[in-house]
């Protein structure tokens, strides 16, 4: 059992690897009568592809969308829907050289570790090409959620490369797609571009913090205990490709406050309760309070570089590995959209699984 599929309601399977043929997702659970195009998808999948500017891989791929089922006149059936990219730029003699060797920092030895196989070409299942399919399949979940809640928002930014943060006092969401990084600060922004170049003339990478905000998201997501929001946005973040930590609301902040300072009060307003602050997330015991909600995840740096590093290979024998191929020198970048994707599945799941237990039906306050 490999567990490749994620979700309760609305489930998601992805498949293929990084220098086959073709990968994809399978997307469960979506309702009848969703308006869904290709064209709904591409834009996501535009976001997220390499190539688009000289801090990314320069591998070309399309990574153009086909709706292979669940869809008939434009609108979905409630039958599985089966997505495709095709894979078009594949170079797989850049890993002929690492076939018996295991690169640092890589999940190769692990690979080999549990199945004893492992598909060398890219990494396969373990590369980051995998979250292309995860962001076709978060369009799908986007236009549930587009038809079910016109007035949610979902948005991804970089709001640390390395060491180096964004000042928040001149955060403006506006300027996100301003720049290669997602970053909604302008100086800071400009300040990544000279920092990366650096780095990745250098034969080097770096990590990223990607900030993903959700606003419109109404109040009675999620469950208690086992069937929590956090719980579950934790999970699908922590999925993705090289992240090593997740964070919901003030996080690991949260352990530095007071009981007066993290407590976020209520008062009431003209339409419902009104929060004073958001130190929680816009979750609460696991279900969300209406409020905006944040999730924040470090992406550790790209582990291939064409840097020396000591390894061994399957012999045991001790070597010097350059790891060739085209690389991101932080990857980070193209996971902005990736955690875009993994919010919107999320959530979509979560609001058709409160709807088959509630029926959206609210506790009244006032």
């Amino acid at each position: 059992m490999s567990l490749n599929s994620f979700g309760h309601v609305l489930k998601f399977t992805t498949w293929g690897e990084s220098h086959g043929p073709a990968i994809g997702a399978v997307v469960d659970g979506v309702p009848p009568g969703i308006a869904l195009s290709e064209a709904d998808l591409q834009p996501w999948l535009d976001k997220r592809k390499p190539g688009t500017s000289k801090f990314t891989t320069q591998r070309q791929e399309a990574d153009a969308v086909r709706i292979l089922s669940g869809v008939f006149e434009g609108v979905t059936t409630g039958t599985s829907i089966s997505l495709m990219i095709e894979n078009t730029d594949q170079r797989s003699k850049d890993y002929s050289a690492i076939a018996q060797a295991f690169r640092p920092g890589h999940a190769d030895i692990t690979y080999h570790q549990k199945y004893g196989v492992r598909d060398y070409r890219g990494g396969g299942r373990s590369s980051a090409r995998e979250t292309a399919s995860r962001v076709a399949a978060g369009g799908v979940a986007r236009a549930v959620l587009k038809a079910l809640l016109p007035g949610l928002t979902i948005t991804g930014y970089m709001v640390q490369m390395g060491v180096k943060g964004i000042d928040r006092s001149r955060l403006d969401l506006a300027t996100v797609g301003d720049n290669p990084f997602w970053c909604p600060d302008p100086v800071a922004a400009a300040d990544w571009a000279e920092y990366l170049d650096g780095l990745r003339l250098s034969h080097n990478s770096v990590g990223a913090v990607i900030e993903v905000v959700a606003h419109g998201v109404p109040p009675g997501l999620g469950a208690p205990l086992y069937g929590k929001l956090d719980s579950n946005l934790a999970s699908a973040m922590m999925s993705i490709n090289a992240v090593k930590a997740v964070e919901i609301g003030d996080g690991m902040a949260a352990a530095g406050l007071t009981g007066v300072e993290n407590a976020d009060e209520i008062r009431m307003g003209p339409n419902g309760p009104e929060f004073l602050s958001n130190h929680a997330g816009g979750i609460l015991g696991g279900i969300s309070s209406g409020q905006p909600v944040v999730c924040r995840f470090a992406v550790k740096p790209t582990s291939s570089i064409l840097t020396p590093r000591r390894t061994i290979d399957q012999t045991g024998a001790e070597i010097d590995l350059v790891t060739k191929g085209r690389h991101d020198p932080c990857v980070g970048i193209r996971a902005v959209p990736v955690g875009e994707a993994m919010m919107a599945l999320v959530l979509a799941d979560h609001l058709l699984l409160d709807r088959a237990q509630t029926g959206g039906l609210r506790g009244r306050i006032g």
